[in-house]
């Protein structure tokens, strides 16, 4: 689908920018997160936080009613769902952000940090893939 993929990624680069030119502040999802959840006081303010993931949400709502449902797969156990939630919640906080802060934004200012963020991020999939594959954990 790479026609969806294509319009995804161009949404998600115009909300990023739009982000950045109408407050000065990095799209990252984690630090917009934490500070909806009062987990950091700095990056946007209270109410700009709730309406970014309110957008997020009501967007995804809105794909979903237009298109055909996507189609997902989730780990065959709750344990390991939460698991992996934990341990991604624990290395956007280590890593002073997430795919979309490091990723997206980062990548677009050449950051170098955010290179290196990057690349440690896809390594990690490719090798968390693998090992899941060779347990036979893949679904």
């Amino acid at each position: 689908m790479p026609l969806e993929g294509l319009i995804g990624g161009l949404l998600i680069g115009l909300a990023a920018a739009l982000l950045l030119l109408g407050s000065g502040r990095i799209a990252g999802i984690s630090g917009i997160a934490a500070r909806a959840l009062t987990l950091s006081k700095s990056g946007l303010s209270l109410p700009s936080a709730w309406m970014f993931l309110a957008g997020l949400l009501l967007g995804a709502l809105g794909i979903h009613s237009l298109v055909a449902p996507i189609q997902s797969n989730f780990p065959p156990s709750t344990a390991l769902l939460v698991a992996g939630g934990a341990i991604v919640g624990f290395g956007t906080r280590m890593g002073s952000g997430c795919t979309s802060g490091h990723g997206v934004c980062g990548m677009s200012r050449l950051s170098p940090r955010s290179m290196i963020a990057t690349l440690t991020f896809i390594a990690s999939g490719m090798v968390t893939v693998a090992l899941a594959n060779m347990l036979g954990w893949g679904w």
